[in-house]
């Protein structure tokens, strides 16, 4: 066939023979081959770049490895035995798919085994919680993962310094603690969750320090010190600080719901429900840093913390299957590499004050229910107690750890069935008993209160040794208030009976106490001196859910939240007397939090120093009251008179406009009355 025409290469004629290139371009085909010794110049770094980066790794299915070393050297005769000890102690951690002995030609294992986890995570959990652990007097076991090997070997001869990061100031975390009047700060949502205010408790009226819309997606919580404010967002939480509310830290953990702070505010401990199975549920951060110390994966969470930690930050505990497990930082790995065996634990808790924990073990056919101190590093355990016929226990530290209560719901009555113990469930067979533990006297003694009916609430005095319990049936119910004196066992101080109450609030700087009947009770207030037992006042919040004491115990705060309600929301503030001082509704009033305030640095010798000599200081309070007050009534006057002003000023001007319009009402009215005549 000829060479086409060029007025013949249409469109059309190229896409119906595109597939018959050599009929297209006939002869003039062009040749793509390379010429003779041609050198290719171009890398696949620089032609493929793009994809390069996304090269699977020789190392990225190393993941879920480990190297677990110091094992026994055993022949063939002992492998199977070597290998049960091994799956039963690593496969706790996870699931193992996959499992090397290395020999030698004799067939005897070499020291070290390869293992291989399904997930990764368990393989983290495997190494931090088996290294260095001994297995007995002559091995050791010492893991790393699989990968390690070549991060370690990569490490270059020479070191370099790394270069210094620009430091970031903060500004000045405590700032609210220099307030010459030592005013608090309250958090308060409203609009419905969309707007957050930071107020202060100013006299005469509170003044807000920072108000920000959808600052939160849920709710917002103080620290611990109250050094920051943490809000909840899709993405996971931020914390802020300082005189204009920064974003000081933030930590990424996707669709977080709750979190706890250590004690010390060091750490923070987040969890989120969402996203698949093997996500890690839990995870502690460094506050400080932002980094992520150690993660866990946790199928449900059915208390929160799940974590509980020591006065000092050192060390936090979990509860596991009959087991307590007890963990150090900043290691965050496992105290002495290994749990503590507790069959039958159900709950525990740590001193406010000292490394101690208190955990309670649950009765097992005819072992009785034990309530057991332990010390922390040392796991000596302290003290126990035994217990019989027990259907549940609480505890309850005071705050300054010197009494440790639990709450003992006991079972009265018994049937022995044959070999088994049936006990009766009715409020009718159960008695409850409180053991006091005197935790600074020798030997710690335990003193008991018995208590025939039911038991509706509990409160240690949070600055001194009495305690407070509800108790008695829905009809009848009484309030009662032991003391404890070194030495000697509780006494009844007082006992108020018929009170419409099932809450107890006691004043963070103790004395007072608030007995409120929440949510069925309508909101019924009583507030009470406990040093003579008088009833200082009695009021009513109409259905509140929520009562607060501010950090130096002179208010309380009482609040209607519209997540529980859906009217009448709002809070009143109250006098630590039970004297109503403001009333402020707030369509769509969802939250109040006060911000806490770290220890006095006083010691309770200055303290008691300050309190003896309070009438001294009196007389400068109350002149500065007074000039407040006073210049409070001159700004008033003065505004009073600003508006008064302004509105003799518009008066004058429409009355000189009313003037000048006269003599043309007359003539609209002339004409009109004219119009009317001639008609």
């Amino acid at each position: 066939m000829g060479k086409k025409k060029e007025g013949d290469k249409s469109p059309r004629n190229f896409e119906n023979n595109r597939f018959n290139r050599s009929e297209s371009y006939g002869d003039d085909e062009p040749n793509f081959s390379d010429e003779e010794n041609f050198e290719d110049t171009i890398t696949d770094e620089e032609l493929l770049a793009e994809f390069l980066i996304h090269r699977p790794r020789e190392e990225d299915s190393y993941e879920g490895i480990i190297v677990v070393d110091g094992a026994p050297q055993v022949g063939p005769e002992r492998l199977e035995k070597l290998k049960g000890v091994i799956k039963k102690m690593y496969g706790k951690f996870g699931t193992i798919i996959n499992e090397f002995y290395p020999t030698d030609e004799k067939n005897v294992t070499k020291g070290f085994i390869f293992l291989e986890y399904k997930n990764p995570s368990d393989a983290v959990d495997a190494v931090n919680a088996t290294n260095n652990y001994k297995l007995d007097k002559q091995h050791t076991f010492l893991v790393n993962h699989y990968s390690d090997f070549e991060k370690y070997s990569n490490i270059p001869d020479e070191w370099t310094v790394p270069e210094p990061q620009e430091y970031k100031d903060q500004g000045n975390l405590h700032y609210y603690l220099l307030d010459p009047d030592a005013y608090d700060q309250y958090c308060l949502i409203c609009s419905g969750g969309s707007t957050v205010q930071i107020w202060q408790n100013a006299a005469p009226e509170p003044t807000v320090v920072e108000e920000r819309p959808n600052w939160t997606e849920t709710y917002v919580r103080w620290s611990p010190l109250g050094t920051y404010m943490a809000t909840f967002h899709a993405r996971g939480v931020a914390l802020w600080g300082g005189p204009k509310f920064k974003q000081i830290m933030r930590f990424s953990h996707t669709g977080v719901q709750l979190i706890d702070f250590s004690p010390c505010e060091r750490y923070l401990v987040t969890y989120s429900p969402d996203g698949p199975s093997d996500q890690r549920r839990v995870i502690i951060w460094d506050v400080r840093t932002g980094a992520e110390k150690r993660s866990f994966s946790l199928d449900g969470v059915s208390l929160w913390p799940v974590f509980r930690w020591s006065p000092d930050d050192k060390f936090f505990a979990r509860i596991g299957q009959d087991v307590l497990s007890v963990y150090e930082t900043p290691s965050f790995g496992l105290l002495d590499k290994r749990s503590i065996k507790i069959p039958g634990i159900r709950d525990f808790a740590w001193s406010p004050t000292d490394n101690i924990l208190v955990y309670w073990v649950a009765e097992d056919k005819d072992v009785p229910a034990r309530v057991c101190l332990l010390e922390i590093p040392s796991r000596q355990e302290v003290r126990a107690n035994n217990l019989f016929n027990v259907a549940d226990c609480k505890i309850h530290w005071q705050k300054s750890g010197d009494y440790l209560c639990v709450k003992v719901d006991r079972y009265s009555k018994v049937k022995k069935e044959k070999n088994d113990a049936k006990y009766s469930v009715s409020f009718c067979g159960m008695y409850y008993n409180f053991e006091i533990f005197h935790m600074r006297e020798k030997l710690i003694p335990v003193d008991s209160v018995e208590i025939k009916e039911p038991i509706h609430a509990f409160a240690w005095e949070p600055v001194g040794s009495k305690f407070a319990i509800i108790h008695g049936d829905q009809h009848s119910i009484n309030v009662s208030f032991y003391g404890v004196k070194q030495g000697q066992p509780p006494s009844l101080l007082k006992k108020f009976e018929k009170r419409q109450c099932n809450h107890l609030f006691w004043s963070p700087t103790g004395q007072f106490i608030v007995l409120a009947g929440l949510r069925s009770m309508h909101g019924s207030l009583e507030f009470i001196d406990t040093n003579e037992f008088v009833v200082m006042n009695a009021g009513e919040h109409y259905t509140a859910s929520d009562v607060e004491w501010d950090p130096t115990g002179r208010y309380v705060v009482t609040g209607v939240s519209s997540w529980k309600q859906k009217v009448d929301n709002g809070f009143w503030l109250w006098s630590f007397q039970g004297k109503k001082l403001k009333k402020h509704n707030i369509d769509g009033f969802c939250q109040l939090m006060w911000r806490p305030r770290p220890p006095s640095l006083l010691s309770a010798k200055q303290q008691k120093e300050i309190k003896k000599n309070l009438k001294k200081y009196t007389p400068q309070f109350e002149s500065k009251d007074r000039m407040r007050s006073t210049r409070a009534s001159k700004e008033l006057i003065e505004k009073r008179c600003q508006l008064m002003k302004t509105f003799e000023e518009y008066r004058q001007k429409n009355i000189q406009a009313w003037n000048e319009a006269k003599t043309r009402r007359l003539e609209l009215r002339n004409s009109k009355f004219l119009f009317c005549w001639k008609k």
